[in-house]
């Protein structure tokens, strides 16, 4: 009998260690006795130092509606499946989370356990799979209709340009003026359907090894223009000897100035906008980190700033974005996006051979 107990403390012990998992078991009075090491990765605790400690301390930081566990679990409350958002630091992950009391031989409470499973990568490819399908359906619009709707458009803008000569001609100033607000139209119609057809797959992409350091090298001075306009500094922290990626290298370039045009704009007037380049060499994975020190997203918005047409801009498609996540999905990586309300951060990752 002991020699079995032994066994089971062993398998426990062990199980905390190397399991993929989540694991929190708590007492009857509300204080943490175990953590697993997976647990006090994602939610950024030091095992040592909060072991022993009441919940509400553990959390202490947080309000009491945020908190990953709440008191009256010990009442019996049972969770299955619970899906929660949790963000450390720059980090954002996506968790299930199951609870239930812990029982006696004789059915009293004795204590209780959190478990939960990081499902990040799960859900972003359920959004990738689910936004490639609504982007590949915008692309075959666009690409059979950008003719028709350009066609139109320029006889319109030629026309308009002759009368607006006309009417300059003739001292019409004010009528002048109309013709130049339509042009203005016609040029944001016009850009809109470019933006269309970008959302289609490109014909001359061209998929080659790629120095990601090079291409931001070569994006900085358009980056620091922009950023002087705003009174932004950019900080650019490169990585020798970084692995080369297989992708398009305009395509690239595009990703990177409208994420860091983005950060720029959010910022206003003033502010810093980072650039990291890292190497994830576990996961194959060139990772390029943009952090403004803007006002941050909103929770709410997080989850929708890649969807087709979803801006907080006046004057914005909604369509910027979209295209990035597009263009970085077909060569295999991903763009994850993370704000604590103060400061956001873009990470792209593109994996290497």
């Amino acid at each position: 009998m002991q020699h079995e107990l032994n066994l089971l403390q062993r398998f426990a012990g062990t199980f905390l260690k190397d399991v993929n998992l989540g694991v929190m078991l708590i007492n009857t009075d509300f204080e943490l006795i175990d953590i697993s090491d997976m647990a006090c990765r994602v939610l950024g605790l030091d095992r040592e130092q909060v072991l022993q400690l009441p919940m509400e301390q553990v959390f202490a930081d947080l309000p009491a509606e945020h908190q990953l566990v709440q008191r009256n679990i010990l009442d019996g409350m049972v969770v299955r499946n619970h899906a929660l958002s949790w963000t450390n630091n720059q980090e954002r992950y996506e968790l299930l989370v199951d609870s239930n009391v812990l029982r006696d031989e004789e059915s009293r409470v004795v204590g209780a356990y959190i478990i939960f499973k990081d499902v990040t990568n799960l859900r972003s490819l359920e959004e990738q799979v689910q936004r490639s399908d609504r982007l590949a359906m915008i692309g075959q619009i666009a690409a059979g209709t950008a003719h028709e709707i350009r066609n139109p458009l320029t006889s319109i803008k030629g026309f308009l340009q002759v009368i607006r000569k006309t009417l300059q001609d003739q001292g019409l100033e004010k009528e002048s003026g109309y013709t130049e607000v339509m042009l203005q139209e016609i040029n944001r119609i016009n850009e809109l359907v470019n933006e269309f057809l970008l959302l289609s797959k490109p014909k001359n992409v061209t998929y080659d090894k790629v120095d990601v350091s090079q291409v931001l090298r070569d994006i900085l001075p358009i980056i620091n223009n922009e950023a002087i306009l705003h009174r932004v500094v950019v900080q650019y922290e490169a990585m020798y000897d970084l692995p080369l990626v297989v992708a398009d290298r305009e395509m690239l370039k595009q990703v990177f100035l409208n994420i860091c045009k983005n950060g720029i704009e959010a910022m206003g007037d003033g502010g810093f906008l980072t650039i990291t380049e890292k190497a994830d060499v576990e996961e194959r994975k060139v990772n390029i980190i943009i952090h403004d020190t803007g006002p941050g997203i909103p929770m709410y918005v997080v989850d929708k700033i890649f969807d087709p047409f979803f801006t907080t801009k006046v004057e914005g498609t909604g369509l910027g974005l979209s295209v990035c996540q597009r263009i970085i999905h077909d060569i295999g990586g991903h763009i994850r996006v993370s704000s604590k309300g103060f400061g956001t951060t873009f990470t792209v990752s593109i994996p290497f051979p």
